[in-house]
Formats: C-alpha cells, structure tokens, sequence
C-alpha cells in the first residue's frame, strides 16, 4: 500500500522547521491513508480506461473523473498536459489545516498518474446544484488562457477564471453532428456561451453562422475562437448581443436552416427584459425558433435542467427525437446530466 500522508510526514520532519500544528495534524491523517489508497485505485483504473479510449479517437481533452467515490468529490478533467480540478463543496468533519492536507494529497495523487505537473493542475470549488450563471462569473484575478484541439479545430479555454472552462466536453458529439449537417446552411447559434458549436458550422462550410449571446464576454471569446481557426472557406459571421428571448420576436420566417439553442435552466439576469426557466419557457422558445427556420430545417436543443420533460404535442415540429444517449461521449456515460433533442421540421 502507497503510504501518502506517511512519506508527507517523513519529508517533513527532515525539514529545519516544521510549525507544531503539522505533527498532530500529520499523525490524525496517517491514519486515512487506507481511503486515499481508494482513490488512488479508482482514479488508476478510470484514467487508464478512459486514456486507452481517448488516445484511439483522437481526443486531447477529456473527463477523467466526476464524483466515482462519495469521499472524494473531484471533477477532473484533462486539456492537454493541464489539469482542471473541481472540487464539489460538500459538508465535513475536517478543520480548515486538515482540509487543506487532505487536498495536498489528493492532488499529489492525481499528479503522480497522470504525470501532469503540480503548477499544471488548477483548482476550483463548485456548489452542488448552483444556479448556472454562477458558471459563468469570475471565480479568480489571473488568467491562464490557452488553445486546445478538438477535432483538428482549436479552442481557448480558461482554467483559472471562472468555473467552466469556455468548452463543455460533453457536447463532444453534438458539435461533430452540427459541422456534418451545416454545408450550405444558413446556421443559428443561441445562448451561444464561446462560441464552439458556430466554430464547428464553419469548419463544415456553412453559409452563414450567427452567434448570439446575453454576454459580450463571451461573445468576444466565440469571436476569437473563430479567428484561432483562420477558416479559408466563405462562410460569413454574424455576433449579436441579446437577449435570446427577445431576438427571436424580431425574426423572420425561414431565416434560418440549422438551429443549436442550449439555454440555461433558469436566468434572471438584469439585461433580460423578463427571466427564463426552461421548464415553463422551452415551448414558447422553441415555437418562436420553428417560426424563423425553414421547412425542412433542424433545430438541436439541449437542457442541463435534470428532470425537464419535454411538452411534444405543443411544439410545432414534423418530429422530436431524443438523442441524449447517442450524443453520450465516452467518458460522460453514466454521468451525463442533460438532455438533447434534434427537431425536424
């Protein structure tokens, strides 16, 4: 058995000073080594699996683990050679000394294999069902900005500022369906978050992509994930800061031919003329959307909302199919907590 507080225990007392709470607090902790052993096993076995798998499709950036032991409630994630790091709050018993020996060895662990470098894993604590704007404000001052790949496309993510990274994973598939069905197409990109989803309308030649998003954040972001691409095609673009709600009223019909609308759950910020829950509003959103495509169109609706349930009888579409499972990446299986829905008209 891999003894990790032991040897931390060891390396510190061969230090000149070590401050008097460290002893008791090192010695309380020699006695978790067994769960640690745990996680180091589980995280061993997920890796390797899950690595094998990405390596073969070609994929640089992926989950790694979400939550598989109750003690330990990590989201890891791998972009590149850096790690992100998301520890879900939770209740415990550990003081704040303890906790942060406790993390010190967890991430010991994870750095050790997944040979990433200690200054290469950055850390973030998230609340369990958090309001999803919180996603989307600044959790740090610092900046670590950098391109990763998907699918021989690059993007900017952001492992130090806010708790999402600028690229949902999960949407791995979704993303790769839309640049197979956009050559031609005139594409329409709401509550657009970075942009991936238009990026990826352009790399299948779209006509025209249009992002629109509440945040000019963001839509600054989208607009330089476009320019990393250097596309060379003619596909023409279009960002408009909105609310989604709004600019729908102001469409006319058969604007349109390829839809992703990924709304939040609920919003309710102060630049909304009115605030969005997607159980109530997915309708009426969806309708106004049909309205603006043309016949023969395809709408891909997503919903982070767990126990949404979709109204079919009262949207006006030729056919609704749920494709949650076959947009399943491999490493969300068993975890992914959102819906999806291709629309034909």
């Amino acid at each position: 058995m891999y003894c990790f507080y032991k040897n931390l225990f060891h390396s510190l007392l061969n230090k000149t000073f070590v401050h008097p709470i460290i002893i008791p607090l090192l010695t309380y902790f020699c006695n978790m080594d067994e769960k640690l052993q745990m996680f180091f096993n589980r995280l061993s076995k997920v890796y390797k699996h899950k690595k094998k798998l990405a390596y073969r499709q070609g994929i640089l950036c992926y989950r790694v683990y979400d939550h598989d032991l109750p003690e330990f409630p990590f989201c890891i994630e791998l972009y590149g050679d850096k790690i992100y790091l998301a520890e879900y709050l939770r209740r415990h018993s550990l003081t704040e000394e303890e906790h942060e020996l406790w993390l010190e060895a967890c991430i010991n662990i994870i750095c050790e294999l997944m040979e990433v470098k200690n200054e290469d894993v950055y850390i973030k604590q998230r609340k369990r069902k958090a309001n999803r704007l919180d996603q989307y404000e600044k959790a740090d001052s610092t900046s670590v900005v950098f391109p990763v790949e998907e699918q021989g496309l690059r993007f900017l993510v952001n492992l130090s500022d806010y708790l999402d990274t600028g690229l949902f994973l999960d949407h791995r598939i979704t993303r790769q369906m839309v640049r197979t069905e956009s050559e031609g197409k005139r594409v329409l990109n709401l509550f657009s978050y970075t942009g991936s989803f238009s990026v990826y309308a352009a790399a299948g030649n779209a006509k025209s992509v249009t992002t629109v998003d509440l945040s000019k954040t963001y839509l600054n972001w989208a607009e330089q994930n476009v320019a990393l691409n250097d596309f060379k095609n003619n596909t023409t673009h279009n960002f408009i800061q909105a609310d989604v709600k709004q600019y729908l009223k102001t469409l006319e019909k058969d604007s349109f031919d390829l839809v992703v609308i990924d709304p939040p759950t609920f919003s309710n910020s102060k630049r909304m003329k009115d605030f969005l829950d997607i159980q109530r509003d997915h309708v009426e959103l969806l309708n106004d959307v049909i309205a603006a495509t043309s016949t023969g169109g395809v709408i891909y609706f997503s919903t982070n909302f767990t126990k949404f349930v979709i109204d079919a009888d009262e949207i006006n579409a030729n056919k609704i199919k749920d494709i949650t499972r076959a947009t399943t990446p491999f490493d969300f299986e068993g975890k992914l907590k959102r819906w999806c829905y291709k629309i034909e008209l």
